[in-house]
């Protein structure tokens, strides 16, 4: 056995209903003077709550999916000129995702307490999308230096977007198992990661205001982040990437569609990955497992539910396979990503 894994440097604080006093607690281990709060529009009456009482010298809602280069030139400029000394953000992954693009460039810390189980909060990735394309990087100066984990925060995420999340969230295991530089913790996290949510997200369906299948849930999207941030972006992702920022389509409904037709392509190629997988569903393939969970939960089934057009198919695999990673189970080529986007498009039977 032989792997080099990279430990990346972060505090996690977890909690439920614990969100508020662990910020207050940061926000003075820091000794920070100047907040800027970032939230969406519809998310800062709850970030104002969480952060009641801390130096906010800025409230920000310019919150877009995607983080165009515009939205970002506008929040670096607005810490700028409020002379901020630390970033909180609370909010999912477009939240995490505007303060990494202000911290790419300032330097400034970040303090992200999510209400999602997107996990951006957990890697060194950032990505901005300019005109129809999306951008990503590695950069340790974006990863934040505090999650602040609270399901209670999560309760008010319907059961449609918290299945979706989670199964972005499920995205990242995947990607670890075989990712650029998977290793043997990689697979160890992402596993725990599957088995979690596979219990987890059924309770959220079943309980949405329980707090038991929550934390699960919650606590899955963090092992699955952390393993995808040291594996690296495989297949799945970098399809994703492309199908968002070129067509602006939801993030998270994408991933959990696109998923099941990503595995199907390269579980046979990587059988020890793919037993892996199935043993954390507790099935005899981890195909079977992923579609009896996605069955369960009613999750999203097709591509053109979400407003991507048949005719961009061809361009689509076009955009895609440049940035298909060498270290992918099998070749990829473009009649392959053609074949796979039109099932997925059609949410075709595998």
């Amino acid at each position: 056995m032989r792997f080099v894994h990279d430990t990346l440097p972060q505090r996690v604080c977890f909690g439920s209903g614990e969100a508020a006093a662990n910020l207050r607690n940061e926000i003075a281990d820091l000794d920070a003077g100047t907040v800027m709060l970032i939230a969406s529009k519809s998310g800062m009456r709850l970030a104002d709550e969480i952060a009641a009482g801390l130096p906010v010298a800025l409230r920000h809602d310019d919150v877009v999916m995607h983080v165009p280069v515009e939205v970002a030139a506008r929040a670096r400029a607005a810490a700028a000129r409020s002379k901020v000394d630390v970033l909180v953000s609370v909010g999912g992954g477009s939240t995490t995702g505007l303060a990494k693009a202000i911290a790419m460039t300032t330097g400034l810390p970040i303090i992200a307490v999510p209400t999602t189980y997107a996990g951006s909060e957990a890697t060194p990735v950032w990505g901005l999308t300019e005109g129809a394309r999306k951008t990503t990087g590695v950069d340790l100066t974006v990863l934040p230096k505090v999650i602040i984990y609270d399901a209670a925060l999560t309760t008010s995420l319907p059961v449609d977007l918290s299945v979706a999340s989670g199964l972005n969230a499920l995205a990242h295991c995947l990607d670890a198992m075989w990712g650029p530089q998977a290793d043997p913790i990689n697979a160890a996290l992402a596993a725990e990661g599957i088995r979690s949510l596979a219990a987890g997200l059924p309770q959220v369906v079943a309980d949405p205001e329980g707090l038991e299948g929550r934390e699960r849930t919650l606590y899955a999207a963090y092992l699955s982040a952390a393993a995808f941030a040291s594996a690296g972006s495989g297949l799945h992702h970098k399809i994703c990437h492309v199908l968002g920022g070129k067509y602006n389509l939801p993030h998270a409904q994408t991933h959990a569609t696109v998923l099941p037709y990503v595995l199907a392509f390269n579980g046979p190629a990587a059988p020890d990955a793919e037993q892996r997988i199935a043993a954390a569903f507790g099935s005899a393939t981890a195909i079977d497992g992923l579609q009896a969970l996605k069955r369960r939960l009613n999750a999203p089934r097709a591509l053109r539910d979400y407003g991507f057009t048949e005719d961009s198919i061809a361009d689509a695999a076009d955009a895609i396979l440049p940035s298909v990673p060498p270290s992918n189970p099998r070749p990829v080529s473009a009649e392959d990503l053609r074949a796979l986007l039109r099932a997925a498009w059609s949410g075709a039977k595998i």
